[in-house]
């Protein structure tokens, strides 16, 4: 299995201090990540792609090659946390299942590496993306390439993992912004 992974380095890309968040989207054939940096409030993309597995392996022989993949990912690129998508109740229990152990090597990559993971919901994500949870996958890359300034087509599974790493970012500048509202207001109200 090989991992098509961009040449980068973080000096190149962002010279001052940035933080970079990999989003993965979890799936037992295909699982998409994203990697996007943001600076000064502006988030720009590093590199995306996907881990594909056959869907004739069996599913030990998948959850080792998006472990295998995950973890040259989180080595190469050294992010500053994980933005994973929340499992969802499926109507099929085999599929949430399995879905739910990709979700668990995923975890396991970040956890060895020492690096937080940040989960969101899907409707999160692409309320984030798009502006409404419901949005079909075609909605999510079309805005996730606008949003980024991606001139070519990025797989669908990508864009997913691209829009949680975008949601993630959404929800640090927000929380940013909390914490400065709240300190300005107990500096206006002096110690108590």
């Amino acid at each position: 299995m090989a991992v098509r992974l961009p040449a980068t380095s973080r000096a190149s890309v962002c010279p001052e201090r940035c933080q970079r968040i990999l989003g993965i989207d979890p799936g037992t054939v295909v699982t998409g990540w994203g990697l996007v940096e943001t600076a000064q409030g502006a988030a720009s993309p590093v590199a995306h792609g996907t881990i594909r597995s056959s869907p004739h392996d069996g599913q030990e022989i998948r959850l080792r090659r998006i472990y295998s993949g995950l973890t040259q990912i989180l080595a190469r690129y050294q992010p500053d946390a994980i933005s994973l998508e929340k499992v969802f109740f499926a109507r099929d229990p085999q599929s949430a299942l399995k879905l739910g152990q990709v979700r668990g090597v995923a975890l396991l990559a970040a956890a060895e590496t020492g690096v937080a993971v940040y989960e969101y919901s899907s409707a999160e994500i692409k309320k984030a993306a798009v502006g409404y949870g419901q949005a079909s996958k075609e909605q999510v890359e079309k805005m996730v390439r606008a949003l980024l300034g991606l001139r070519q087509r990025v797989q669908r599974d990508a864009a997913d993992a691209l829009a949680a790493a975008l949601c993630h970012c959404q929800q640090q500048a927000f929380r940013g912004r909390v914490l400065v509202q709240l300190r300005a207001s107990e500096a206006e109200s002096g110690p108590r």
